[in-house]
């Protein structure tokens, strides 16, 4: 059975934080396209907002991010001008109320004050805020101080996301990333003295020379902090993808058994804090939000992870933010070059994404609710048979007791929470061709 289970875990599959996911997006769908999809958006809908900030002042071995090193001003105040042109392109959107606005990267505090204000601004003045319900950031503890705490709080943050990883220096000198701990606790002390007191924390497994040990007190030191929420993430290994990868030695990294059992050992301590496990990877207090939603089937799954989001649109801006409409995904040039000379043109930068067919949003549903609730009732979604081929896929993830089927009726078991994404893949009519463009499964 371990066998089995080493074999499952070793698995290409998607995160399913879109579906289809990203790699399946095509060339063909341009910037007229998403012009298109804006205009027809309703009056009064409520949207989410993405601003990528693609700069670090230095990459991490480990980082899957599109993102890049830069230690001067200038490239960094010229990207902050193009968000504004962006803004600008986008218009006011017929009046729509924003209800989430989610800063990401690389290190989206590197703007500084005056950048993050005046971003903010012109967001105030284009979008409807009387809805506003969460105002969130990437934080690098590293890359903090008061003063930039206090313009956070300022420009309306009520959500913020530190960067942990992992406590240990001998794991932390592996992945290029050298953060004791009193920093991050400082910063956390910082953001709550400020009145910002939700906080996630993000950690990871899998990491080169990590062991279980290692895993056990990172999580000890993040529930140490009190945060409402905790995200565990697994390293994916990708240097063909992400070159700086290569800079990891990979007869340092664990193998699938030791992932899986760091995996465990993470969600045993969290829970011995009190957390409660919130679909595949995160954990949240019982009295937070998203632990709430998790409970009463309300929670969402998109590409800033799980979710209470239920927009009913996703704007993205920056270099490589994607965004969701009733329509289809699009996304923005990866490339900054790219990026910048088609905001500086007054056009979108949008160079690929994907109309969904009625298809797509069925499967979308149902990989949703499979990864938010870890249950699904088929007979909501067009009945068994016409998902009989899927089942029958199933039933080797049933044999090891990862979860039963129940005529129309899928359950995952708590063991089989860290293969949920295998589950899903069943339904992903996308999968077959690329599954090697993916990462490993837990």
């Amino acid at each position: 059975m371990m066998s089995q289970s080493l074999a499952l875990a070793e698995r290409n599959v998607p995160r399913y934080t879109s579906y289809p996911s990203a790699p399946h997006f095509s060339g063909q769908l341009g910037p007229d396209t998403y012009r298109s999809w804006l205009a027809a958006l309703p009056r009064a809908a409520r949207v989410s907002l993405y601003i990528h900030v693609p700069f670090c002042t230095e990459l991490c071995h480990y980082c899957g991010c599109n993102t890049r090193a830069v230690r001067k001003r200038g490239p960094i105040d010229a990207y902050a001008e193009h968000l504004l042109e962006e803004l600008a392109l986008i218009g006011d959107l017929n009046g729509a109320r924003l209800t989430h606005i989610h800063w990401g990267g690389g290190t989206p505090s590197i703007l500084g004050p005056q950048w993050l204000e005046t971003v903010s601004g012109a967001i105030a003045s284009r979008f409807d805020l009387s809805a506003l319900k969460e105002h969130a950031i990437e934080l690098d503890p590293r890359r903090m101080d008061q003063p930039l705490v206090r313009t956070l709080k300022a420009i309306g943050i009520n959500r913020a996301s530190l960067g942990m990883q992992d406590a240990s220096p001998h794991v932390q000198h592996a992945i290029g990333r050298v953060q004791p701990f009193e920093q991050v606790e400082r910063a956390a002390t910082w953001l709550r003295e400020a009145g910002i007191e939700n906080l996630n924390l993000d950690l990871m497994y899998g990491l080169p020379q990590q062991t279980g040990r290692d895993v056990a007190r990172s999580a000890e030191l993040a529930a140490s902090l009190h945060p409402q929420r905790l995200a565990l993430f697994g390293y994916a290994h990708v240097p063909w993808f992400k070159t700086h990868q290569r800079l990891i030695d990979t007869a340092t990294l664990p193998g699938a058994a030791e992932r899986i059992e760091q995996a465990a050992i993470a969600a045993e301590t969290l829970a011995s804090f009190g957390y409660r496990p919130v679909g595949l990877d995160h954990f949240a207090l019982p009295s937070d939000e998203l632990c709430v939603a998790a409970r009463e089937g309300r929670l969402h799954r998109n590409f800033q992870g799980y979710t209470t989001d239920d927009a009913d649109a996703l704007i993205g801006i920056g270099a490589s933010s994607i965004g969701k409409l009733p329509q289809g995904f699009v996304q923005n040039a990866p490339d900054m070059g790219h990026y910048a000379r088609c905001i500086d043109a007054g056009q979108f930068a949008t160079v690929k994404g994907l109309a969904l067919s009625d298809d797509d949003r069925l499967r979308a549903a149902i990989i949703e609710r499979l990864m938010c609730d870890l249950a699904l009732d088929l007979d909501a979604f067009g009945g068994a048979a016409r998902f009989a081929a899927e089942l029958e896929t199933l039933r080797e993830l049933a044999a090891q007791g990862l979860l039963t089927i129940d005529g129309a009726k899928i359950t995952i078991s708590e063991a089989g929470r860290p293969y949920i994404r295998i589950a899903a893949a069943a339904f992903d009519s996308y999968l077959t061709a690329s599954q090697k463009r993916h990462s490993v499964a837990v």
